[in-house]
């Protein structure tokens, strides 16, 4: 990995920009909420896939262009409003393909292209990610995890998991479901330097979180 690449962005800020050797991975913060935004672009090729067309279509386009080819798909980590504000003038302007968990898909009001289920692969040029379904935030958000051949570990989480914890759930079951998610199909797949992109705020990595596990399953939250 080379740059100075922290994951510390703003709205109205500038774009913090990490270089794989496989992929290059632009990071955005846009709308009221500080929704983080996802330019993943395969460097062989210049393919690019957005995570998260969340708000500010301009600014999103503007991203998109970077490297000069222009987004050729769209995933939305979940349904919830605040990630889709900017998914239809995105799509109108780009002609991008639409990607979703299957659970998720109807709650977002452009449609879906793609329904996304747990294990399948999401290909952007040359790179492959793999989906991992994490249920309790939303019935069907979406994780994207992709190993880099420089064997870097990268993982983008929407609201699932934050620095500090799982995201926000509504009851005591789907809190149960997600911690069962992320446990199994997070912590105990991926090794403590997989770095993590968050769908707000800073990033961070499974070993800085790992220890809490059991914190976060005692608090409920």
């Amino acid at each position: 990995m080379t740059g100075s690449y922290t994951g510390e962005v703003s709205v109205g800020g500038a774009v913090d920009l990490r270089e794989l050797s496989g992929l290059s991975i632009a990071k955005l913060a846009v709308g009221p909420m500080s929704n983080n935004a996802y330019l993943l672009r395969c460097r062989a090729t210049g393919q690019a896939l957005l995570i998260d067309a969340a708000n500010e279509p301009d600014r999103l386009l503007e991203l998109a262009r970077l490297g000069g080819e222009t987004v050729t798909a769209v995933l939305t980590t979940h349904q919830h409003a605040d990630h889709w504000q900017a998914l239809a003038a995105v799509v109108a302007q780009t002609g991008a393909r639409t990607l979703a968990g299957v659970d998720d898909a109807a709650g977002i009001p452009v449609p879906t292209d793609r329904r996304l289920e747990h294990g399948d692969c999401v290909h952007v040029g040359d790179a492959e990610l793999s989906v991992i379904v994490l249920r309790g935030h939303t019935p069907g958000s979406v994780a994207l995890h992709y190993r880099d051949p420089d064997g870097s570990s990268h993982l983008f989480t929407g609201d699932s998991l934050f620095p500090g914890g799982p995201g926000r759930t509504m009851n005591p079951k789907d809190f149960g479901s997600l911690m069962d998610d992320l446990e199994t199909r997070v912590f105990d797949v991926y090794d403590d330097d997989t770095w993590f992109y968050p769908g707000h705020g800073n990033d961070s990595t499974l070993g800085a979180e790992r220890p809490h596990l059991g914190e976060w399953r005692a608090r409920g939250w």
